[in-house]
């Protein structure tokens, strides 16, 4: 991940097998365009560089597990043929998926951790229907629940300006959800000329990044995690100050915590299961004995009425 503007060639692959890629997307760049103009995409970047895996099929050529705004950087999933788009398809649609951002946002952060959780909606004020917003505001339209979870990593400057380094990690999956949460606290992502209101327009890009992505697939779950593009080695602006806590130590416990939550649910679900088994050999056994008592009264009054001829 560089400073420089995106091009044709120059596409991150993070992972790659038979059924996916993981690319490294750019911050400058469109995932698809149905622009005639619209020149450097993440489906013309693909096409350019495996042209041989494009599937006819796809109005895209390629299959597109999620997706990230314009203006985020890091793991994008693109499977390579239908079963595996169904198979990843599941995990999202089931909230499986882990997904983990790395952003800069205006402002010290106090609380150190904290979950997020405005219901956010369509805005439906003029000028301003191409953006979201959080219950209770003006326009805002069909609201619904969200959840984020938010670490502090690192306070320091950016270009001169308190900011806080932070992992955001998505409970659900809303249009701008991390944007509006982020903006909602009083700390918006450092560079967000949208939810700004066009004032944040300094910086190269807009600071958020998607660091971490694991897909319980079976049998081989799909775990990726990405460079920190948030480095002073990368952007001299951006100058750490304190540190509270390494991104490989937040991360590894943010997946072992999932995981955890994943084996109680497969547990449950194993527990249900046994049980619902159980009350079918139960009511199955009742049949079978109500049977046998039916089939003996008939058989005992078939006797009675023989003897009695």
């Amino acid at each position: 991940m560089t400073t420089e503007p995106a091009s044709l060639e120059s596409l991150a692959v993070l992972f790659q097998s038979d059924d996916f890629i993981v690319v490294d997307k750019h911050w400058d760049i469109r995932i698809d365009s149905k622009m005639w103009y619209e020149k450097h995409t993440v489906q013309a970047q693909l096409r350019h560089r495996f042209p041989q895996l494009a599937d006819p099929s796809t109005y895209y050529g390629f299959r597109f597990c999620h997706q990230l705004d314009f203006s985020t950087s890091g793991a994008l999933c693109v499977a390579l043929n239908k079963a595996a788009a169904g198979r990843a398809y599941r995990c999202f649609k089931d909230r499986t998926v882990t997904k983990a951002y790395l952003a800069l946002v205006r402002g010290l952060v106090e609380k150190e951790t904290q979950t997020l959780e405005f219901s956010i909606g369509k805005n439906s004020s003029e000028g301003k229907t191409h953006m979201m917003c959080i219950e209770g505001t003006e326009g805002c339209e069909n609201p619904k629940p969200c959840q984020t979870e938010l670490m502090v990593l690192e306070y320091g400057l950016y270009d001169g300006d308190p900011v806080t380094k932070v992992l955001l990690q998505p409970l659900t999956g809303r249009t701008h959800q991390l944007r509006v949460h982020c903006s909602a606290i009083g700390h918006p992502i450092v560079g967000d000329f949208t939810y700004s209101s066009g004032a944040d327009d300094a910086p190269y890009r807009m600071m958020l990044h998607a660091h971490f992505l694991h897909i319980p697939l079976e049998p081989e779950p799909l775990l990726v995690s990405g460079e920190d593009p948030f480095l002073p080695t990368l952007d001299p602006k951006w100058l750490p100050q304190r540190s509270l806590r390494t991104l490989a130590t937040t991360v590894e416990a943010l997946l072992e915590r999932r995981l955890e939550e994943d084996r109680k649910i497969k547990e449950e679900k194993r527990e249900r299961a046994r049980k619902e088994e159980e009350r079918r050999k139960g009511r199955k056994e009742r049949r079978t004995k109500e049977e046998i008592e039916e089939q003996t009264r008939q058989c005992q009054e078939w006797l009675s009425e023989w003897a009695g001829d």
